[in-house]
């Protein structure tokens, strides 16, 4: 959530505990930062406290001493030099660590979200959680971390050995501090927010860059190149709103404690001169103590200067931690997917439980039967590609349905289609046979077992889907098709390119299956693309497909060569079709009549074309259809 300008973010707290988390897991290496960061800290103090014993020994010509002195305090600075480039060898290493498990366990649980949450967001916001927003982590770490733990041993360090050398003087400089520290914290609760508002605005200016991008095509068609760069001024001009709000407030922490440092050290040299003078301390002392003086606003300086990393962090994690807080992709399911045999499958009821009314899984409580008395299916339930809907309801939203009270039947091996104007529904109800959405109202049943008690995997094992809008991933055409199943063999894959006619074109391609796609199949025709989609579903070979308009890319010629293909594929399986060219759905067993949400005619060809109605209208051309 965007904070308001300063505002604290709302999930700070939560933000910091899991950012240590992740620390936590690699705390041995944290905790040697930590000391070979305190041992140049010290060393520094050190150093600079043995001014005090040089300056006296050479005050009272004792040469000896004078050397030892000098020798002692350049092994300490050496100790120091040796700590501090050890330190950030090992934080890298460290925060290296912390980041790919941040990166992993970010994409882990992405995977696991349900569809509609990457439905309402931009994908480049998403990945600019992988970019900017881990980055900043990655910077503030990088650059924070040991900076902040040094500045704070060398702050209260400083604050005892002033206090030790002269406690008089250290008063005049807590006052210093208090100023310091007070203008601080009024800074950055000032900038905070707009880090909040710089790292939103940074992730929907990278949304907008990729979505462009994308669609360069259809930019330079229709000449949209300058209201493209309108919209990338509007919101870079956001962003610079806010990172300069931000940095205006953060820029300031620097010169405003170097200023305080300046008149501190000013008036601690008048005071100590006249104490030397008047024989109240000695030069040695004082000559220590007005070096540690001078060096109270560096460490200050330094935890100023990574405040800007640390807010900025906190802003971007803020963002990773609230994506990798949202709940996962639901799954009750129970009943999971076995092979009985060669090509073989079946549902096994978990132990104990049996399939009772509308599928629903009821214990069992003797002889198969629930408390109730009714018998139950148990034990193992043949695949065959058996779906109904029994009055199902359902809405993207809970305030607006999009389907009303929709039953429907489809016996294994029949073909269904669904015809009918654009936002009738037609995908919805393909989209809740998978459960990429769950109903509302009322229960789909698949070979009698709900889909809400059989186990998203397994019900997605047993589902092809061929989408109109292909996606095709960088790799090589085997290695696409093989995604329908990923330890198919070669044969498997030439054999699922013959079914959907694509074996001919591919050969013909400079390297045959082992041409490399990028860019989503860029290098490829859109009909080519669909082909491909088409193998990956035969190779999957499936009980039951869904295809929504699967030759909607393709020419009227192609289309008539993988017929064949296609009722080869669609043989003995359950088939969901979605149509927008009509005579691919002329053989169908029963056709769905949608508008609206609801079925308002069912049948199969002949059947609809006598009662002269919607579908008549439709496939007669006196109603157009999307």
């Amino acid at each position: 959530m965007m904070a308001a300008p300063g505002n604290k973010p709302q999930n700070l707290i939560a933000t910091l505990r899991e950012l240590l988390a992740y620390m936590g897991r690699h705390k041995l290496l944290f905790l040697a930062v930590a000391l070979l960061v305190s041992v140049s800290a010290i060393a520094n103090l050190l150093g600079t406290y043995m001014i005090r014993p040089v300056v006296d020994s050479l005050a009272g010509g004792a040469y000896a001493d004078f050397v030892a002195g000098i020798i002692a305090t350049a092994l300490i600075y050496a100790a120091g030099v040796v700590a501090a480039f050890a330190y950030t060898q090992v934080m890298v290493h460290a925060a290296q660590k912390v980041l790919v498990d941040i990166r992993r366990d970010l994409f882990a649980h992405l995977q696991k979200l349900p569809l509609s949450y990457f439905d309402t967001r931009n994908r480049g916001d998403i990945m600019s959680y992988f970019t900017n927003d881990v980055d900043t982590v990655a910077e503030a770490m990088n650059n924070s971390f040991a900076m902040v733990i040094q500045s704070a041993i060398q702050i209260v360090g400083t604050l005892a050995m002033i206090f030790i050398l002269n406690w008089q003087l250290s008063l005049v400089v807590v006052v210093g501090y208090v100023c310091m520290f007070a203008y601080i914290r009024y800074s950055t609760n000032k900038s905070r927010g707009f880090y909040q508002r710089q790292q939103s605005a940074l992730g929907e200016l990278d949304g907008y860059i990729e979505e462009m991008v994308t669609g360069q095509k259809v930019v330079k068609v229709f000449n949209h190149e300058e209201a493209n760069l309108a919209g990338f001024r509007d919101k870079n001009e956001r962003l610079r709103v806010a990172g300069t709000s931000a940095q205006s407030y953060a820029a300031s922490m620097v010169p405003a404690v170097v200023s305080i440092s300046y008149v501190n050290y000013a008036i601690v040299a008048v005071l100590g001169g006249w104490m030397a003078l008047t024989g109240q301390t000695d030069v040695g002392v004082l000559a220590s103590y007005l070096v540690f003086v001078r060096q109270t606003a560096l460490p200050i300086n330094q935890f100023t200067q990574q405040s800007n990393f640390l807010l900025s962090a906190l802003a971007g994690a803020e963002r990773v931690f609230a994506a990798m807080r949202v709940e996962p992709e639901a799954d009750e399911g129970k009943v999971a997917l076995v092979e009985t045999g060669e090509d073989a499958w079946a549902w096994k009821v978990p132990d104990g439980y049996g399939i009772g009314a509308w599928g629903a899984l009821v214990p069992v409580a003797e002889h198969n039967m629930a408390a109730d008395g009714t018998v139950l299916t148990t034990g193992l339930i043949p695949l065959r590609g058996d779906v109904r809907f029994h009055a199902v309801n359902f809405g993207y939203t809970p305030e607006h349905e999009v389907l009303h009270d929709i039953n429907l039947f489809a016996k294994p091996g029949q073909k269904i289609a669904f015809v009918g104007s654009t936002g009738a529904g037609k995908t919805t109800v393909t989209n809740l046979i998978n459960r990429f959405y769950d109903v509302q109202h009322g229960e789909i049943t698949y070979d009698g077992i709900n889909v809400k008690n059989i186990a998203k995997s397994a019900l997605r094992s047993s589902l092809g889907i061929v989408l109109q809008d292909t996606h095709l991933f960088t790799g090589t055409i085997a290695d696409n098709i093989r995604f329908g199943k990923l330890d198919a063999t070669d044969e498997e894959v030439r054999a699922a390119a013959k079914i959907a006619n694509a074996d001919s074109f591919i050969r013909r391609l400079p390297d045959g299956y082992n041409t490399m796609v990028t860019s989503d199949g860029a290098n490829l025709s859109q009909g080519q693309r669909q082909l491909l989609a088409i193998a990956r579903a035969a190779v999957a070979d499936p009980p039951v497909l869904i295809l929504d308009e699967a030759t909607s890319s393709i020419d009227t010629r192609t289309e008539m060569l993988i017929g064949r293909g296609m009722d080869q594929l669609m043989r003995g399986r359950t088939t969901f079709v979605i149509a927008h060219r009509l005579s691919t759905v002329r053989d169908a067993d029963a056709i769905m009549v949608l508008e609206q949400g609801r079925v308002v005619e069912r049948g199969s060809h002949d059947e609809l074309i006598a009662q002269h109605g919607r579908y008549y209208q439709l496939y007669t051309g006196m109603l157009e259809l999307s």
